[in-house]
């Protein structure tokens, strides 16, 4: 077990990082059909194509009418039975980030063009109203964000999901959300009236309190202090407010776990938790470049740890122990993890939300019933 005093910082910087970015590396996906490599054709275009490389990758937001907005979950080790996710792909660039393989999906890159080329629901609102309005619609535990972050930095211009929130507050529907953005402190003047009827509970991720760290692992999400202070923000408000530390990483975020805690209880956190890192698919690729580039002195230990954790594989996808681990190791840290929300006060269960006061406002039921008409 690392000595939870140490103060891990990444290596100097190297070339194959870029500022803002988690990986530069627009890595093929699991469904590709077409390997191709580089050959110079004589017109220097492989010059011009390394100067081309070296410059910041714009951002591209792709605008998608969705067909629906609510995905239902079937996992049971999830604490939520429906999501909303109003972008595919997030700018924040967390390269360990679950949810990279889903850009396969689109034909596009895990790695660079997840956290540059987003999608956008921009019709989510309008889907989650006709969601909601149906006869069939009985409320159930939601969440939104659970894939890539709601408050992203494309959302301030957007404001998609804001306009999801005004349809939850609109027809009394409970919401948690799960952010590492100060965005969110833009929407307290729904959430709060919300909060105070037991329907809205936001929880913050802070994976570590190191700046130096942070801009490597999280390149283009709020910084640890910043975030702690949205946790003090939002408990000001009376917002229910938690705190994740997930993913922890061995070696890399887990000695700080219990000051993470420390800090977010400080800050106003009510209630904590955390999952151990997952590498499903190409992420384990990308993850363990990103190893040898920042922290080569370690990356070695870091996979065996890992493995450790895995049964002595890479991954192991199963429910019973994806987010939490196995072994001895995973043992320890799920016990820090609970005896220090314990000495802090920070509750282990998620706030518990109204789910009766749901109702279909009267004007939106009206029109309905003349569309059947």
């Amino acid at each position: 077990m690392a000595n939870s005093a140490e103060v891990i910082k990444p290596s100097a910087h190297l070339a194959s990082a870029l500022k803002g970015r988690g990986t530069v590396w627009a890595l093929q996906h699991r469904f590709a059909n077409d390997v191709r490599e580089d050959v110079d054709d004589g017109w220097g275009s492989l010059d011009q194509q390394a100067q081309a490389e070296h410059l910041p990758p714009t951002t591209q937001v792709i605008e998608e009418q969705a067909k629906t907005i609510l995905s239902a979950n079937e996992s049971p080790d999830i604490h939520f039975d429906l999501s909303i996710n109003p972008y595919r792909g997030c700018e924040h660039g967390c390269v360990y980030c679950f949810a990279r393989p889903t850009h396969s999906y689109l034909n596009l890159s895990p790695g660079l063009d997840f956290e540059t080329r987003i999608v956008a629901k921009v019709n989510a609102a309008e889907r989650l109203r006709h969601a909601f309005s149906r006869p069939g619609y009985r409320p159930a535990l939601l969440n939104i964000g659970s894939a890539t972050d709601a408050y992203q930095p494309v959302e301030r211009k957007l404001q998609i999901t804001r306009a999801v929130i005004e349809v939850m507050a609109e027809y009394r529907h409970p919401f948690s959300v799960v952010t590492k953005s100060s965005g969110i402190e833009r929407d307290i003047d729904l959430m709060a009236p919300m909060a105070a009827k037991i329907l809205v509970a936001v929880y913050v991720s802070v994976t570590t309190l190191d700046p130096d760290l942070a801009r490597v692992l999280e390149p283009r999400a709020a910084s640890p202090q910043r975030r702690l202070r949205t946790i003090a923000t939002l408990a000001k408000a009376g917002i229910p407010v938690g705190v994740s530390i997930s993913p922890v990483i061995p070696f890399i975020n887990e000695p700080e776990m219990e000051r993470i805690l420390e800090a977010a209880a400080a800050a106003g956190a009510t209630s904590a938790f955390g999952a151990v890192l997952r590498l499903p698919w190409e992420v384990n690729t990308l993850f363990q470049q990103w190893l040898q580039d920042h922290f080569p002195d370690r990356a070695a230990r870091v996979m065996a740890r890992v493995r450790e954790m895995r049964g002595g594989k890479d991954y192991d996808a199963s429910f019973a122990t994806r987010m939490t681990g196995q072994g001895v190791w995973a043992d320890l840290l799920m016990q820090r993890l609970r005896k220090a929300s314990a000495r802090l006060g920070l509750n282990r269960q998620r706030v518990a939300l109204d789910l009766t006061q749901f109702r279909v406002p009267t004007t939106v039921s009206r029109a309905a019933q003349s569309e059947l008409f």
